[in-house]
C-alpha cells in the first residue's frame, strides 16, 4: 500500500507537440489534471521532468502552471534515473514509494519504472494517466512495467489508498477533483 508520508509523484515529459499526439489524449489530460490537483491537496512532493526540451518543447502550459512551484528537470536520457539532477532530487526527498504519470508509456515511463525498481523503490504507474502515440505501444509499456515488478493503478484508486479514510483532511478536495 502506498502511504502519503512516504510517496512522491513524478510527472514525466508531458510536453510540446508530442503531448498532443497521445492516444486518448483527452482522457489522459483529464486524469493528469485530477492527479496534480490532488497531489497538492495531499502535500506530496513532485518531481517534474522534460525530455530534451530544446527539441521536444516545454511542458504543456496548463500543467506547468498547475505543477508550480515545482520546476522542470531537463533530461536527455529516456529513464529519469539516468539524470543526475533527478537522482539527486529523488534522494534528497527521501521517499521510497514513487508514483509515475506522463508520456510515453513504452519509453520514458517504462524505463523509469524499471530503473527505480532496480534501485529498490516501490513503484506504481497510473495506468489512466500515462499514454503513448498508439494504444498498442501504451499496452506494451504497461505489460513491461508489470513484468519488471512495478504496480499499475488508477488515479482514483491511488488517491483513496493514500487517504485511507473519509476523515482525511484532503478528502473533500479529492472527491471534488474526481467527479
Amino acid at each position: 500500500m502506498m502511504e502519503s508520508e512516504n510517496t512522491l509523484f513524478v510527472f514525466i515529459d508531458v510536453q510540446g507537440k508530442l503531448a498532443d499526439m497521445m492516444h486518448d489524449k483527452d482522457n489522459l489530460f483529464d486524469n493528469l489534471r485530477r492527479m496534480i490537483r490532488c497531489v497538492h491537496a495531499l502535500k506530496l512532493p513532485v518531481i517534474w521532468t522534460e525530455q530534451n526540451p530544446d527539441k521536444v518543447g516545454r511542458t504543456t502550459p496548463e500543467f506547468a502552471k498547475m505543477l508550480h512551484p515545482a520546476r522542470p528537470l531537463p533530461k536527455m536520457t529516456f529513464s529519469c534515473c539516468g539524470s543526475d539532477s533527478f537522482m539527486t532530487l529523488l534522494e534528497r526527498v527521501g521517499r521510497r514509494q514513487v508514483v509515475l504519470a506522463g508520456i510515453e508509456t513504452h519509453v520514458c515511463v517504462y524505463q523509469t519504472a524499471r530503473d527505480l525498481k532496480e534501485r529498490g523503490y516501490d513503484v506504481e504507474v497510473l495506468a489512466d494517466a500515462v499514454s503513448s502515440r498508439t494504444a498498442q505501444n501504451k499496452q506494451f509499456g504497461l505489460d513491461k512495467i508489470q513484468a519488471c515488478g512495478a504496480g499499475l493503478t488508477t488515479v482514483e484508486s491511488l488517491l483513496f489508498e493514500l487517504m485511507r479514510t473519509a476523515e482525511h483532511p484532503a478528502f473533500k478536495t479529492v472527491l471534488e477533483a474526481i467527479k
